[in-house]
């Protein structure tokens, strides 16, 4: 590694520009950044190289120094809420008034000169507002960082580097076709770029040039920017004519371990099992279209029925709540309706990332399941959540309550699950039948 990187400043291999490898030796010798990161550096240029990236792209892009010992984009990578935020907290953050009223705008303002898109790729332009909204506020905020020296930085950093160093490589191979700067390309603290931010490698596996003018330009070219979107939901398999979901009544003896966005039903099913709109009417829809039930805040919450698109817009972002903003804000969107803030059902109680990491230690020590311990609440967590949840006598719906983090806080080896809580009643009421009704 370091006869390589020798080489290459050198300029044996003809990689290094003059001003950058002056660059490397000022730093070295105002001793700013590590031997090991010059020499890595070195290396990192030369694996792109042999890659096909070429000289002038390179010493473009790593004229400068990136070096900082607590680079601000590795602090924010292991940034994480001291808190997890409930769903309504994020869905009235996200969705609010002022973005609802912004997304209706934005959309009238579109609609006649996108219409091609929707046609062409079958995406309504209703959810790519909405994507447009939650990633970027309609355009306002790109991210200011540079995404080169972000990518590279966190290619160097230790907690997910072969996954950002892939991502550098595809970066420079989009300013190697000639459709940005180093200087223009600019982004997200991990990379994500322009209207919709796209991460380099969708870029380069979706991006359109829906204009024709031989370059995508996803930063200052809307149209190329939508239709980049609308073509990566289209290629991931977006369903025409369906819609996301929406939001349910379940019935007082709901089983919540059928829960989930693994367990798909179809709606015949749902309804014979008591699953009802908001107003206590039929669903609607297909019959036999498969769905979920999914409550993100637990049986005290509100439940959602999603369908098959809900799981392409969480491919986009791997965020229930996410997922469930985007649908929520499409829907405003699209029906003109008024904002509303959104009531908190569920108990008022704060989670931490460290309450989680307890949780999933405790359910892997008792070979309940086995899940990574990172103190996030992704699927596969409240999958195992729900089997501790049945163990201890609670319902099992996989959302973590004080309830339970006290339980196995306290918990005692010698007793075990033996002497269960008693799980509480859900809060709703049961749904009448008809002849209860004509009794009345």
């Amino acid at each position: 590694m370091i006869k390589r990187g020798i080489m290459l400043c050198l300029g044996l291999s003809g990689l290094c520009s003059t001003n950058a490898c002056a660059s490397v030796a000022y730093m070295e010798k105002a001793g700013q950044p590590p031997r090991e990161y010059q020499e890595w550096l070195k290396d990192l240029q030369e694996e792109m190289h042999d890659k096909g990236i070429s000289t002038a792209t390179l010493g473009k892009a790593f004229a400068k120094n990136y070096y900082h010992p607590k680079h601000k984009v590795v602090e924010k990578d292991r940034n994480q809420a001291e808190f997890i935020m409930s769903s309504t907290e994020y869905l009235n953050r996200l969705v609010n008034r002022q973005r609802v009223e912004k997304g209706k705008q934005k959309y009238k303002e579109i609609r006649s000169h996108y219409q091609k898109v929707e046609k062409d790729y079958g995406v309504p332009l209703n959810y790519l507002v909405a994507f447009w909204g939650m990633e970027t506020n309609y355009g306002k905020s790109f991210g200011n960082h540079e995404v080169i020296e972000a990518l590279t930085v966190l290619s160097y950093d230790n907690r997910r580097p072969q996954f950002f160093r892939n991502e550098l490589y595809q970066a420079l191979k989009i300013i190697d076709n000639g459709n940005i700067t180093v200087e223009g390309m600019e982004g997200s603290w991990a990379g994500a770029m322009g209207h919709f931010q796209f991460m380099p490698s969708t870029y380069n596996a979706y991006a359109v040039d829906y204009d024709k003018d031989g370059k995508i330009d996803i930063w200052n070219n809307y149209g190329d920017a939508i239709a980049s979107a609308a073509n990566y939901l289209q290629s991931i398999g977006w369903k025409r004519g369906e819609p996301w979901g929406m939001e349910v009544t379940l019935p007082w003896n709901f089983d919540y371990t059928k829960s989930g966005r693994e367990i798909k039903k179809s709606i015949k099913d749902w309804e014979k099992s008591g699953v009802r709109k908001n107003n206590g009417k039929k669903l609607g829809l297909n019959a036999e279209l498969k769905g979920s039930i999914i409550v993100p805040e637990g049986y005290k919450g509100q439940a959602y029925l999603v369908l098959d698109n809900f799981d392409k817009i969480m491919q986009w972002n791997k965020s229930e709540n996410y997922a469930l903003g985007v649908s929520l804000l499409a829907d405003y969107v699209k029906s003109g309706k008024a904002w509303q803030a959104r009531q908190n059902k569920s108990q008022k109680e704060k989670i931490s990332n460290e309450d989680i990491l307890e949780l999933q230690k405790f359910i892997n020590q008792h070979k309940i399941a086995q899940i990574t311990e990172d103190g996030q609440l992704g699927s596969k967590t409240r999958t195992a959540i729900k089997k501790l949840q049945k163990k201890a006598g609670f319902p099992a719906d996989g959302y973590p309550s004080i309830r339970l983090i006290n339980k196995i806080k306290n918990f005692d080896e010698k007793i075990g699950f033996s002497v269960p809580l008693q799980p509480q009643k859900p809060h709703r009421k049961p749904n009448k039948t008809r002849s209860e009704i004509k009794k009345k």
